[in-house]
């Protein structure tokens, strides 16, 4: 093929994918169940949170155990403001963007006293922020009434523009729009802005200096990049991804409490962006979709077994985390940089190397 057929094909690639994407709910749908789409759904907001994550464990080499600590601050900062509980409505709008600041600062709050910890003991630190996140929400109760303890908050707004609520069904050109299917399109539009940032910060001298921090912290130092700042940085960016995500999580549920904000689900972020590639954004991205599909497809294994051999001998629940504690060591053992490993970069350039090569000859 011509190099002028280059372009042609990559854009028709695109357009291929994109067309795919805009029509995947429906397929979904038709060949699934409703049900899977809400699944999708789900899968969209966790490809945010991993990329989030992503920044601070994959680029700038931070193990944070407590990242969905940010998940719940951007989730309660929408739902206090757009539900009964404090008797006020706020336009999503200002919502999120709002949500985004409060969960930065809170990643900054984070990052200040831990910038000397590294490995295990951050790791522990974190783990504790995000209990301590989950714990005050549970009893933030009394003696004034806040977040509602652990009955949560009810009947929060849903995305509304105008007269266009993402909560209601609507029929456009003769198709006919679920709320599973609005908030579908919303929430892919945010991973995709997601993952363009994600790749552009990658890319940018920001993330170059988050990858030699991660490579080796006292080289980076030595070299001139002020670590403080850049730390401080990539928990802030890794909090905003999260506390966006958990804005829309809010919105799309409708009820939040303390209870979807456990240790696990941060242990489950972890592990798609371990899965997926830590680095890698496509890597995570997989990861994400692949964590988020299996356990649910796992849950046909009960029906199955009753249909083979009239009896269920596993239940599917525990089959579950069977399955994804056997994938999670036989990645460490035969994959240990995911499915999708970072690229490193060559610390030689070939043009360099070549010329010293000829100056030496």
């Amino acid at each position: 093929m011509s190099a002028a057929g280059h372009p042609v094909l990559r854009w028709t690639t695109w357009l291929a994918v994109a067309l795919l994407l805009l029509a995947a709910p429906f397929l979904i749908e038709a060949l699934l169940g409703r049900a899977w789409v809400r699944i999708a759904d789900v899968a969209l907001l966790f490809i945010m949170l991993a990329l989030g994550l992503n920044i601070v464990v994959g680029f700038a080499g931070l193990l944070d155990l407590g990242y969905i600590a940010f998940f719940a601050v951007g989730a309660y900062s929408y739902a206090l403001l757009a539900s009964p509980q404090l008797a006020m409505h706020w336009p999503f709008y200002v919502l999120l963007p709002l949500g985004a600041m409060v969960a930065a600062v809170f990643g900054i709050l984070l990052g200040a006293p831990t910038l000397r910890l590294r490995g295990d003991y951050l790791a522990i630190v974190t783990l504790g922020f995000g209990e301590i996140i989950r714990v005050f929400l549970n009893n933030l109760n009394r003696p004034v009434n806040i977040t509602n303890g652990p009955q949560g908050i009810t009947l929060i707004d849903p995305l509304q523009l105008g007269g266009f609520s993402l909560a209601q069904t609507h029929s456009i050109a003769g198709l006919t729009f679920a709320p599973v299917h609005n908030y579908y399109f919303v929430f892919l539009a945010c991973a995709l802005l997601s993952i363009a940032m994600s790749l552009r910060l990658e890319n940018s001298r920001i993330g170059r200096a988050w990858v030699a921090i991660r490579d080796d912290e006292l080289a980076a130092s030595a070299m001139g990049i002020n670590t403080r700042n850049m730390k401080l940085l990539a928990f802030a960016m890794g909090a905003t991804f999260g506390g966006v995500a958990g804005g829309l999580f809010a919105s799309f549920q409708g009820f939040i409490s303390p209870e979807s904000f456990h240790l696990i689900d941060s242990i489950m972020v972890l592990c798609m962006v371990v899965l997926g590639g830590m680095g890698n954004v496509w890597g995570v991205v997989l990861g994400a979709v692949l964590l988020t599909a299996l356990p649910e497809a796992l849950r046909y294994v009960g029906p199955l077994q009753q249909r083979w051999f009239g009896e269920v001998f596993v239940d599917p629940s525990d089959l579950r985390m069977l399955l994804f504690g056997l994938a999670l060591v036989l990645m460490m053992l035969f994959r240990p940089s995911g499915i999708l490993p970072a690229r490193r970069r060559s610390p030689v350039l070939p043009a360099a190397a070549e010329g010293k090569t000829h100056g030496a000859g």
